[in-house]
């Protein structure tokens, strides 16, 4: 079609038919074979199923044509940019899910049983990093000393299948600070990974990944590999969730913490100084305001260690939590009674609101408690 021939009514009718089905199957109910020609059919051989282009997809197409169409204008191929007055579908309303703390506690707890697993799992909770990007960190990246890790990179699977390495979403790296905890998990992480390579009689690479399926990690993950496995951790533990949750996690936690909302936006790679922030996790904007807290891994749930790193000496929020414990088995507190604030129970100990945060937490993952946003933990019921 010539150019000064499209307008706003041929743009829509296009998008109207992205949305048919990629088939062109003219909603008709039939069969998709796998294989053509005369065969015997198999399981393999299915009722079809309509798969049109998303709304996301179709939005995209969109500003592509309008790239190309206001470089026409430019060029003076044509006056006016029709993409400007066509409509494209709506974008899809934010309804973010990420786990409460209670299921988070629950994910890190089931995902430490693979050490380098949980590690992962652990790094996508307190870094908000995208799946694409945890796949493609190297050990160059990660600087613990000054506790700092550089996101520059992110896999991705091309027409072949194979695994391939492009920019971020953004196109620019990012540096994300990390909290004690985080780098002592770290720490441990290439600690195992040096005994592996000691007992490969191989020398350490700065290139090698941090998360790898090989001895050496010669190789990074998949991402569709972290994503299935993921999704069969939550399943087992009976909690819809996906790996793009932790992400969410990240920023709900970040906001609920008083965090304003352009550092977790630079934390999390989002673009427009916020905009996307904001417009994907307001609805917890209102609860930053109803409380005070200090980081985010304050509020991570407690990390498990092997019984063979467990210190002769119980940690302070392990002290607060036995006390509690306690008082539950003694009848002190029943089911339903709300437990002290936590600002009350770093004051009766005097330690930080944080450590308090972490002895609940504990009591959480254990079943002993429930925790509500908003609301006070209460002992769990019989």
């Amino acid at each position: 079609m010539a150019l000064t021939r499209l307008d706003a009514e041929t743009l829509e009718s296009f998008y109207a038919n992205l949305h048919r089905c990629r088939d062109w199957c003219g909603g008709k109910a039939n069969v998709k074979h796998r294989l053509e020609g005369e065969h015997t059919c198999t399981a393999r051989c299915r009722p079809h199923v309509c798969k049109p282009l998303s709304a996301s997809s179709v939005r995209q197409i969109h500003w592509i044509l309008s790239g190309a169409f206001s470089r026409a204008v430019r060029w003076r191929w044509i006056a006016v940019n029709p993409a400007g007055q066509a409509e494209p579908p709506a974008p899809p309303h934010p309804d973010p899910h990420p786990p409460n703390p209670a299921d988070a506690a629950r994910i890190i707890n089931e995902a430490w049983r693979d050490p380098d697993w949980g590690a992962l799992v652990w790094l996508a909770m307190t870094t908000g990093a995208r799946r694409g990007e945890l796949c493609a960190l190297r050990w160059h990246h990660l600087d613990l000393s000054a506790g700092v890790l550089t996101l520059r990179r992110s896999t991705y699977l091309d027409e072949h299948g194979e695994l391939q390495e492009k920019d971020t979403k953004t196109h620019q790296q990012r540096r994300v600070a990390l909290d004690p905890e985080t780098i002592e998990v770290l720490r441990e992480l290439h600690g195992r990974y040096l005994d592996r390579l000691a007992q490969l009689d191989a020398d350490a690479d700065p290139a090698d990944y941090i998360f790898s399926p090989e001895p050496d990690n010669s190789r990074g993950y998949r991402p569709d590999t972290i994503t299935q496995r993921y999704s069969r951790l939550a399943t087992r533990l009976g909690i819809d969730s996906h790996i793009h949750a932790l992400r969410h996690y990240s920023a709900t936690e970040l906001i609920y913490a008083g965090v304003d909302v352009r550092t977790v936006a630079g934390r999390l790679g989002h673009g427009g100084g916020g905009t996307t922030t904001l417009r994907v996790y307001a609805a917890w904007l209102s609860e930053s305001d109803q409380r005070a807290a200090g980081t985010l891994a304050a509020r991570m749930p407690p990390r498990p260690v092997a019984p063979t790193q467990r210190s002769v000496e119980s940690s302070p929020y392990q002290t607060i939590a036995a006390e509690l414990r306690d008082q539950i088995a003694n009848g002190r507190l029943r089911p339903g009674d709300q437990l002290p604030t936590v600002a009350d129970l770093a004051a009766t100990h005097g330690l930080s609101i944080g450590t308090a945060h972490r002895a609940v937490a504990l009591l959480t993952s254990k079943g002993l408690v429930n925790v509500a946003r908003g609301r006070r933990a209460t002992v769990a019921g019989a």
